[in-house]
């Protein structure tokens, strides 16, 4: 997982980095909340942040703020990390959007569990992302065949996107995953398989009869 650590303190950012790399994480260091907003606004933004609460231009829970009121399928999970561990304080930088919040000086073993319930959150809402891409997906498909459908008035095939005439089943295949087994319903069968059979059983009935008056 790549994580954006920002902080002004350099020996503090290399720290956080220790902490974290052997865990198999990708580390990006910035030492403001210009940068750190610049690195979660842009198109490979990590997944997942350490912001101090104070830094040069943006502060932490102004840069959660924008992270919040952009619109992504799979948001950053944000850590406020800050020397502020007043209640109000863990209140205010809550509300600014950071899903979690640890007070300086940090523990080691609690900032990488903590780290890991972000990944989980994070892996969480990317599945749930791709669930609901693939529902829309199949929706649109399903929405393809609400419109009005040329369709053979003596065949019943379908005119398909390419202008090819298609059986009625092989289109809906195609535009939603349907698919088909055949059978025989009680009108057609009746309409269509008894006279058949009664026509066969006739012609049956006289080969026989003529055969027997046969010498």
């Amino acid at each position: 997982m790549r994580i954006l650590i920002a902080d002004n303190d350099a020996a503090l950012r290399r720290l956080l980095s220790v902490t974290l790399t052997p865990a198999g994480h990708e580390v990006v260091q910035v030492a403001d909340g210009e940068a750190a907003w610049a690195a979660l606004d842009s198109a490979d933004a990590p997944t997942l942040a350490v912001l101090d609460w104070v830094m040069p231009g943006l502060d932490g829970p102004e840069v959660c703020r924008r992270v919040r009121a952009r619109a992504a399928a799979v948001a950053p999970y944000l850590i406020l990390l800050t020397a502020r561990d007043r209640v109000e304080d863990v209140v205010a930088g809550l509300e600014a959007g950071a899903d979690d919040y640890i007070a300086k000086p940090f523990s080691p073993g609690e900032l990488r569990a903590r780290v890991q319930v972000g990944a989980r959150v994070v892996a969480l809402q990317r599945r749930l992302a791709e669930r609901v891409a693939a529902l829309e997906e199949a929706l649109a498909q399903i929405r393809q065949l609400h419109g009005l459908l040329p369709i053979c008035a003596w065949c019943k095939k379908i005119r398909n996107d390419q202008n090819y005439w298609t059986q009625v089943e092989t289109y809906v295949s195609d535009h939603s995953g349907a698919r088909f087994s055949h059978s025989i319903c009680p009108e057609c069968r009746v309409k269509h398989i008894e006279p058949e059979l009664e026509r066969i059983r006739q012609a049956t009935a006289t080969q026989r009869a003529a055969d027997q008056a046969a010498p």
